[in-house]
């Protein structure tokens, strides 16, 4: 192999390597260009998100008002029957 098709090798791969780089460098381009939208996206997901676990917070506080309501019935009910089975 002459020296002209050594070089005119080399050129060709180092071509290639800068092709690649470029091509890497506008897809990362283009994936920044989207984080704006995607940013958006994800904090309007995140206030739905705060909103719900809200509404949770608030059905546990209730679930565990009933659940005491419960508790203190049967724990009277259960009293009665007590006092009704030591007379």
């Amino acid at each position: 192999m002459s020296r002209l098709e050594l070089a005119r090798n080399r050129f060709q791969v180092a071509l290639q390597g800068l092709e690649n780089a470029a091509v890497s460098v506008g897809e990362s381009l283009d994936a920044a260009a989207k984080l704006p939208e995607r940013i958006a996206e994800l904090e309007a997901e995140r206030e739905k998100l705060l909103v719900r676990i809200a509404e949770l917070e608030e059905e546990v506080a209730v679930l565990s008002s009933l659940t005491e309501e419960a508790e203190d019935r049967v724990d009277g009910a259960m009293g009665e029957i007590r006092a009704a089975l030591a007379r």
